[in-house]
């Protein structure tokens, strides 16, 4: 995870309860985490009403599934979803969640050693597209539309 304030890595994770809807979460690194320790003021208790520019962030956390009836707050505060359509119904604050952990909201993580059927089929797609750049340059059209389908269907799996 990436520091709010410099490109650092976070190694400081701040969560401050305003109220019982409201939870802000700051994630800094150790010299931007100082600063801001030192510079914010004393945390005030938590009023009764939410302030109004707040209205929307509550009413994301109130979202609820209505197949396991999970509200996103439940989600944030426990980190488990109830099933799996949770991920469509939180589908967009997940993917700020993940951008904010991780970067990226897309895994280009590497393919298991002991994962033989994905060596093979990467194996396979890198032959197929060796024969349709040899067929497109023989000038063989009917081939290479027939190996290009070929490797769109593979990529799809």
């Amino acid at each position: 995870m990436k520091c709010e304030k410099c490109p650092s890595a976070a190694t400081v994770h701040i969560t401050d309860i305003l109220s019982e809807n409201h939870i802000e979460e700051v994630h800094l690194c150790e010299s931007c985490a100082r600063r801001f320790l030192n510079d914010s003021p004393p945390p005030k208790p938590a009023a009764k009403s939410v302030p109004p520019d707040d209205l929307e962030e509550v009413g994301l956390g109130q979202q609820e599934c209505e197949n396991c009836g999970l509200k996103f707050v439940d989600f944030r505060n426990t980190g488990r979803l109830g099933c799996p359509h949770d991920y469509e119904v939180f589908r967009e604050e997940l993917l700020q969640l993940l951008e904010q952990i991780h970067g990226e909201t897309k895994h280009v993580g590497k393919v298991p050693r002991r994962s033989p059927d994905a060596r093979h089929g990467q194996a396979e797609l890198l032959r197929l597209r060796k024969q349709l750049a040899s067929a497109v340059q023989q000038e063989q059209y009917e081939e290479a539309a027939r190996l290009r389908d070929r490797i769109k269907r593979m990529e799809e799996q």
